[in-house]
Order: structure tokens, then C-alpha cells, then sequence
């Protein structure tokens, strides 16, 4: 029998093919401890201990390198109308300084992107990516259809600071004014002589902002570097992107919960809303999806707490594959994501099923790592569903921060 020498833990190679963030060289000095690559960048995904890095995030503040969220930036003439085309959102309802969470999808309605968009002007929009390739689809149809864009990636890099501690850090930095910007609002700021751009959104369904660094590959490294030293008396700590949080938020992950194959009714969670059938444009998958949407779905995605032994946290190389889901003999869906969450003390994920399996309160069995274990159909998202927490403004002071991190279970440290 031949020896099995699978390296549990193989190195990522850097070298100058794989493009780096603006920020690749600052973030890399905190000790990152594993890379993955996202969008055609390295992207830091730990700094050696996931959970120690969801309670910080939890009840401090935190930073992270998110340079991978390439900006496609539209202007021209006809922006406002082809990024309208774009996405299943209706953009007359988006107001210049707004953000909006948005679908891209394909002529079948599978979801090609799932980008945070910025309206910067009246004909000025960034799509901040997902993980997939959605600057040659632009192109590609705005030359088709002989829209008047300019379509490129702009020189800017967005880092985030997330936490109920960030708005202190973000005063410190900004001023007061930074804290009137609304939730999925944005405004306009000057660092130290460096244009930025700064939003009330994140990955983690907490009290967070994004910096959006201009001229970002000359300024990138010295931003962070402000940001760092603003944010080091309020306990300020460099992390990954917190996939505990993201799935007990109900954030779903391009590449894993959707796909191209993936159309935005199979979601669930609410998400029908993020198709505007009825605006009086039109947009790329409409036709398909109000199809699928008068047909209905055959599968959705599910909340599901998983038993057995305690999972990973996803972003630890533990989860490899999805996790086949199993019902009376068969395979029937597969669980997209999962991790162990150490609030809630359960193992909880994200499956993809058929819509009668669906309901609250089916049992089905998944195969995990260690083995097939049962599963149940729950709500989700699991924590915050109203997100009422991330609209939130807190302001503790340095000393209050201190304690806080001094609050962290001491086996996570």
C-alpha cells in the first residue's frame, strides 16, 4: 500500500505573479500565519489563531487587509445606466454617497458577483468585488451594447475597521463628523494629505467601517500605518476575515454559498428584495429571473446546526470541500459553509437543499471530516437577524477598550 504523504499544512508560494494588495507589506509585519488567494491577490486569511481573532472582533476592534476587494470603477455618459444594467438592484433608488449590496448576474440569473457598489456621483460607481472576474465581463458588455463607459480598475485599496470599538478609533482618525455617516452611507476624507474614502459597512454584521485608500499603491502602506497607531490605545488588533461572524451573520461567501450556478431566489434570507422586477429598466438575467421567480425554486440555501465533533472555523484550512449532505440513502445538498461557533457553543453552516428539506426542524445527516454526523434545519442567519448591531455608534474610551481586551476568554489568547 503506498504511503500517504499529504502535507496537512503546505506553504503558499509568493512571488511576483500573484498580485499584492496596497497594503501587502504593512499587513504582513503583524505575522500572518496563512495566505489564500482572492481576486488574483494574496489575501491574509489568520494571524495564527481564529479564535482568538473572533473575540477581538467581538469586543474590541480590529484590522484588516481587504485590498483584495478590487474596485471596478464606471464613469462616463451612460454610467448610471449601464451599472443599472448591471446589477438586479434599481439604482434610481441608490443616492449619490449611498452603498448598496448588490447582484450581478448572468443572462440565466446565476449570481456572477455579489459586490458592495459605491455611488460616488451622479455617473460615478465602484463595484467593491467578491471573488470572481467581473472587470473583462464589464467591458466585454459594455462594448457589446455600445455604452459610453469608462470601465477600469481604479487605484484604490479598502481596508477594514471592524468592532465595537472601531467608531472610537475612526473619531480619532477622521473627527466627529466621521460618525454621522449612515449605515451603507459614505463620505469623503482627507488623511494626513491622503484622499479616502470611508463607508459605514464590513464583513462581520458588527459596528464597522471601510477605508477606501485613493492613489492607494502610493499612499496604502501609510495609511495602515495610521490607522495602526490611531488605533493601539483602544487595543486595535490585526486579523483575517472573521468567518465565525460572517456565517453566524448570515454574510455569504462568492465561490462557496453562491455561484454562478447560484440565482438569487435560492438564497433566501430575505435577498428576494435585491431583485427589482418591477423597475422600469432593464438588467442582465431579468427576463430568466422573473421566470425562476414565478416558477419558484427547487432548492434553497438552509441554516443547519451540525453535530459531532467541534468543526473548524473555515478559514483554517479544516473545511477543504463542502460536506455532502445525506438523506434517506442518498446525497441530496451539500453544506457550502460551516464552522464551530464559540457564542453559541454548536457547530452551525449553511447547506443547500431541496426546498422540501428545507423546512425548520428536518433532520438530515452530513459527512464531515470526522465522520457522518446529524444535522437539523434551523433559522438563520444565527445571530443579529434585523442586523441592528452593525447600525450601532459605541464610544468607549481607551480605558474601557483596555478592560475589554483584557475580557477575552484567556484560552483563545
Amino acid at each position: 500500500m503506498a504511503v500517504d504523504r499529504t502535507n496537512p499544512d503546505p506553504r503558499v508560494l509568493l512571488y511576483p505573479r500573484i498580485r499584492k494588495s496596497p497594503f501587502f507589506h504593512a499587513s504582513r509585519r503583524h505575522g500572518v500565519a496563512q495566505y489564500s488567494v482572492y481576486n488574483h491577490t494574496y489575501h491574509p486569511r489568520h494571524y495564527g489563531d481564529p479564535i482568538a481573532e473572533y473575540w477581538a472582533l467581538l469586543t474590541g476592534v480590529t484590522l484588516w487587509d481587504v485590498g483584495v476587494e478590487r474596485q471596478v470603477e464606471i464613469t462616463g455618459p451612460d454610467a448610471f445606466d449601464f451599472t443599472n444594467l448591471l446589477v438586479t438592484r434599481d439604482l434610481t433608488r441608490c443616492e449619490v454617497g449611498q452603498c448598496k449590496y448588490v447582484f450581478l448576474t448572468d443572462e440565466a440569473g446565476g449570481i456572477l458577483n455579489d459586490p458592495v457598489l459605491l455611488r460616488l456621483a451622479d455617473d460615478h460607481f465602484w463595484l467593491s468585488l467578491a471573488d470572481s472576474d467581473i472587470l473583462l465581463w464589464a467591458r466585454g458588455v459594455a462594448y457589446g451594447l455600445g455604452y459610453d463607459v469608462e470601465i477600469r480598475e481604479a487605484d484604490v485599496g479598502p481596508v477594514q475597521v471592524q468592532g465595537p470599538h472601531s467608531a472610537a478609533v475612526m473619531r480619532e482618525l477622521f473627527g466627529p463628523s466621521v460618525l454621522d455617516i449612515g449605515y451603507y452611507r459614505l463620505g469623503e476624507y482627507d488623511l494626513d494629505g491622503m484622499p479616502v474614502v470611508v463607508s459605514r459597512t464590513g464583513y462581520t454584521g458588527e459596528v464597522g467601517f471601510e477605508v477606501y485608500v485613493r492613489e492607494a499603491s502610493r499612499h496604502g502602506v501609510a495609511v495602515w500605518d495610521r490607522i495602526w497607531e490611531a488605533g493601539r490605545p483602544f487595543g486595535l488588533q490585526v486579523i483575517g476575515p472573521c468567518h465565525i461572524r460572517r456565517i453566524e451573520a448570515g454574510i455569504l461567501a462568492h465561490g462557496c454559498d453562491i455561484t454562478y450556478d447560484t440565482n438569487p431566489f435560492e438564497v433566501g434570507m430575505g435577498y428576494d428584495w435585491m431583485v427589482s422586477l418591477e423597475q422600469e429598466a432593464d438588467f442582465i438575467g431579468r427576463s430568466a429571473l422573473t421566470r425562476i421567480k414565478a416558477e419558484g425554486v427547487r432548492r434553497r440555501l438552509a441554516g443547519v446546526e451540525i453535530a459531532g465533533e467541534r468543526l473548524g472555523t473555515f478559514n483554517d484550512g479544516s473545511m477543504i470541500e463542502a460536506f455532502p449532505v445525506h438523506h434517506r440513502g442518498g446525497v441530496v445538498g451539500e453544506v457550502t459553509s460551516a464552522c464551530w461557533s464559540p457564542r453559541l457553543e454548536r457547530n452551525i453552516g449553511y447547506a443547500m437543499l431541496p426546498v422540501e428539506l428545507g423546512e425548520l426542524g428536518t433532520e438530515v445527516v452530513v459527512e464531515t471530516p470526522s465522520g457522518r454526523v446529524g444535522a437539523v434545519v434551523v433559522p438563520k442567519p444565527f445571530v443579529d437577524p434585523t442586523k441592528e448591531l452593525p447600525k450601532q455608534v459605541l464610544l468607549p474610551d481607551a480605558r474601557s477598550a483596555e478592560a475589554a481586551s483584557d475580557a477575552i476568554p484567556q484560552s483563545t489568547l
